[in-house]
């Protein structure tokens, strides 16, 4: 029994869990289950075609839609090789994969999934913006929708402040920040995730946590392997644990984890002479080592995540991921609006009538009179002299002397005469 500053009474009433069964196969499909596998058997062979390794043998299980479904196993217990099956990157040796209703291989169907593996392998001269804006081609997105998606997820997963930076520069945190932008890019149907929080600091843990529920909730379907049990405890509604290739167990995560030969009781602070009191009943009734009285506490991520948000206030800027933002628009389902400068150029592109315009003439101004420009216009003025008459061809230029005649012709005779 514990203590705790709690004001609501919390009784837990754990259900029996399922015997676990390696070859117990799940319950039938529903219709709507987005993932269907019925013995699914994959078998590695050598060179000679000899059997080398049994990855995954005889399982079955359904995901359906809206659900977060864990994929739990130690290292070589063939999660990995489920997760190709799925995508259509292996041929299964025996059994039946169906996602969507359609083979792996359905071309159509893979445009409804996103994928992120546990090895981002990413172009690392690309910025953040030229990264997304390329796997958005692959989805032939227009480039506006590629670019108010870009925005959002860059936003999202806090590289707003680096966009301009190459892949190349960014840690392992950050280029698993990208790759989960990139495997949202298409709005997809189906996740699946592989170590999504690997190399994520507590921060961007929470918020992948988050918004893998903002998913579910939407009706995306999330199928989620990560070693990370705490993780997958907040987040996943059924699980399935693989060893040597077989199911051990599957089932809700409540009733895996329930514990039906205890109870606990969360009560607010009580006074010594009562918390006694209620200890004596108790004891009374089992024995009196069954009976603990402890502190709750906070766990460690919820402590870090409030001495983080304190410390946020003063923090002005900062070089790497930032946190503390909202799902993408459209990932929650709201319509995507277009940006302002697409506006613009949206209502710019569309034809418009030319508005009527009414030209209204200024009106003429009322020229000022001058009395005595008028008076000295109407005066008589003097005729103007009469030109002289023009001089005779013959007459003699004036200044010019018989001599200088003489002299003037017998110069143009001489010239004459050499010609």
């Amino acid at each position: 029994m514990g203590t705790s500053a709690s004001t609501s009474e919390d009784i837990k009433i754990p259900l029996t869990p399922p015997a676990a069964s390696s070859s117990a196969p799940s319950s039938a499909p529903s219709g709507d289950a987005v993932i269907s596998v019925r013995g699914l058997t994959k078998v590695f062979k050598d060179f000679w075609g000899r059997p080398k390794a049994r990855a995954v043998d005889k399982v079955s299980f359904d995901v359906k839609r809206g659900e977060v479904f864990g994929l739990l196993g130690p290292n070589g217990s063939g999660k990995s090789t489920t997760v190709k099956l799925l995508l259509g990157l292996l041929y299964p040796t025996q059994g039946h994969i169906e996602v969507f209703g359609h083979s792996p291989r359905h071309v159509a169907t893979k445009a409804r999934i996103g994928y992120l593996p546990e090895e981002s392998y990413l172009y690392r001269y690309l910025d953040s913006g030229e990264t997304l804006d390329f796997f958005g081609s692959l989805f032939t997105l227009s480039s506006n929708q590629r670019r108010r998606r870009i925005e959002q997820l860059l936003e999202m997963v806090g590289l707003g402040q680096v966009r301009r930076r190459t892949i190349g520069e960014f840690s392992k945190g950050m280029q698993r920040r990208i790759g989960l932008a990139q495997a949202l890019i298409n709005d997809p149907d189906l996740i699946i995730l592989d170590e999504p929080t690997a190399g994520l600091d507590p921060i961007g843990c929470r918020e992948v946590k988050d918004l893998i529920v903002t998913l579910a909730r939407r009706g995306k379907t999330v199928l989620l392997s990560s070693h990370l049990l705490a993780d997958v405890e907040d987040v996943c509604d059924r699980v399935v644990i693989y060893y040597g290739g077989r199911v051990h167990a599957m089932g809700p995560l409540k009733e895996l984890l329930a514990t039906p030969d205890a109870l606990r009781i969360n009560t607010p602070a009580l006074p010594r002479p009562t918390l006694q009191r209620v200890l004596d009943l108790l004891r009374a009734e089992v024995p009196a080592d069954l009976v603990t009285v402890e502190t709750p506490t906070q766990n460690l991520e919820s402590y870090f995540l409030g001495v983080v948000r304190q410390a946020r206030l003063t923090e002005t800027e900062t070089s790497g991921a930032t946190s503390g933002h909202q799902v993408a628009a459209y990932l929650r389902g709201e319509a995507e609006v277009a940006a302002p400068a697409d506006k613009i150029l949206e209502r710019l592109a569309q034809p418009q009538a030319a508005p009527a315009v009414t030209i209204t003439p200024p009106p003429s101004p009322t020229p000022a009179i001058d009395l005595q420009k008028l008076a000295a216009l109407t005066q008589l003025k003097p005729a103007p002299p009469a030109p002289a008459p023009p001089a005779a061809p013959d007459a003699q230029p004036a200044g010019s002397t018989p001599e200088e005649l003489a002299q003037a012709n017998e110069k143009l005779s001489n010239l004459l005469r050499k010609k």
